[in-house]
């Protein structure tokens, strides 16, 4: 069983999924996960998609100075864990429509070196930056609404 950073305040009513990406870059995925943190589900997809078809750019608050950028690739991976995440609450029974984006961490994993060749006869590394991607999808709660209290008048005396 696997470890999540975090549990959903209510088990039964949260779907989670993690994914482990070699092929992209942490720093986009980072990006990627906090533009649809807080979403709801359906606009949190949509949103991906409109990035992989460069429609909407990702804003990118800390390592390109507020500059938008489309991650193809991180997009991509993180719409297959919103479409697995969203199979796991089908199967639990839960509403689709009312899930938001109540979790997602994204953490560098370790890094892979491969050997690029350079002119002279000199090598270099080539790593590359995988990363560990947890998603948690909770049921907004709707609020219950606050009784009015009546207030008693003072007696006279």
């Amino acid at each position: 069983m696997v470890r999540y950073s975090r549990e959903p305040s209510n088990l039964t009513k949260s779907a989670k999924a993690m994914g482990r990406d070699l092929r992209v870059h942490f720093k986009n995925t980072r990006e990627t996960a906090f533009a649809i943190r807080k979403l709801q589900l359906a606009k949190a997809k949509r949103y991906i998609e409109d990035v992989i078809v460069h429609k909407q750019a990702i804003p990118s608050s800390r390592h390109s100075n507020g500059q938008g950028r489309w991650p193809v690739k991180s997009a991509r991976f993180i719409l297959d864990l919103l479409k697995n995440a969203e199979s796991n609450a089908e199967v639990k029974g839960l509403d689709v429509d009312t899930l938001y984006v109540s979790h997602i961490q994204v953490n560098q994993a370790q890094k892979q070196q491969r050997r690029t060749y350079r002119a002279h006869g000199r090598i270099n590394p080539y790593m590359s930056s995988p990363c560990h991607i947890e998603l948690i999808l909770s049921e907004k709660e709707e609020p219950v609404k606050k009784q009015v209290e009546t207030q008693i008048a003072p007696r006279k005396a």
